[in-house]
């Protein structure tokens, strides 16, 4: 099941660029690479509304990487919260409806 999935976060309290001081970027596996990228594309359809954050987003394999640039640490969080619930959404409708994830839970019983 994709819910039991563990992601890795890393904390950078100084990032590249000087207008965007805080950063956090996370790693979040996923049981197959067009999974990945389903969430990609499910995702980025919603662009950040501040101009105090950005978002960068990519897989490799079946791995997504959110990498998260703001202004602020209260605006970086903000930010990473409005993610991973819409993350949850993704992954909830793929354990309901996708049939990859279908076939896994089936073959895990």
């Amino acid at each position: 099941m994709i819910s039991t999935m563990a992601a890795t976060t890393t904390i950078a309290a100084v990032a590249a660029n000087p207008s965007f001081p805080c950063a956090v970027s996370l790693s979040i596996p996923f049981p197959t690479p067009r999974l990945a990228d389903v969430a990609l594309r499910a995702i980025s359809v919603d662009p950040e509304l501040s101009p105090l954050v950005n978002r960068q987003m990519s897989t490799q394999n079946a791995v997504l990487k959110v990498d998260y640039r703001a202004t602020t640490n209260r605006m970086l969080r903000v930010a990473t919260n409005s993610f991973m619930a819409s993350l949850a959404l993704v992954i909830e409708v793929m354990e309901k409806m996708d049939e990859d994830v279908l076939d896994q839970t089936a073959s895990a019983a």
